[in-house]
């Protein structure tokens, strides 16, 4: 399992920088989340924080691989972290995500991190609007916060 986490690990890590390159601020992305795209984007105190959620099977099929049993989790949660003013990626830090499920349930993990942006999986099984809460700790000590919504269908 920690072998199958690591490739999947890596294979996102690898396709994050393509993911980022474009600019899409002003724009809902919860649609194009599945295609690869941004689930959401936004600048908070001067750090750019990019979200994405790919489904773990899409993941597992993009590398060649079909998905193990026993694996609960059905997405994962990426957060790419970038220094607006020199557009440096910030990968030290604490990473934070609470999601809150159509049932009003929640999980909150610590994201990892992974060859450049921070990471976990999540159950986000039944359909329906998720609320994607974060914090997250930067270098400079600061304690910044994003949300938003996104719709499994």
């Amino acid at each position: 399992m920690k072998k199958l986490m690591l490739a999947l690990t890596v294979t996102l890590a690898l396709t994050a920088p393509a993911v980022f390159a474009a600019d899409h601020t002003g724009h809902d992305h919860s649609s194009h989340a599945t295609m690869g795209g941004p689930a959401h984007e936004e600048v908070v105190d001067g750090v750019k924080a990019t979200f994405t959620i790919q489904t773990m099977a899409d993941a597992m099929k993009a590398m060649g691989m079909e998905m193990p049993k026993g694996v609960k989790e059905t997405h994962h949660i990426s957060l790419s972290l970038k220094d607006v003013k020199n557009g440096a990626a910030l990968t030290d830090g604490e990473v934070k995500v609470k999601v809150q499920n159509p049932d009003k349930s929640e999980q909150t993990k610590d994201l990892m991190g992974m060859h450049g942006h921070f990471g976990a999986d999540f159950d986000l099984a039944k359909k329906g609007k998720y609320g994607v809460m974060c914090k997250f700790k930067t270098p400079d000590g600061k304690v910044r916060q994003a949300k938003f919504w996104y719709v499994v269908k």
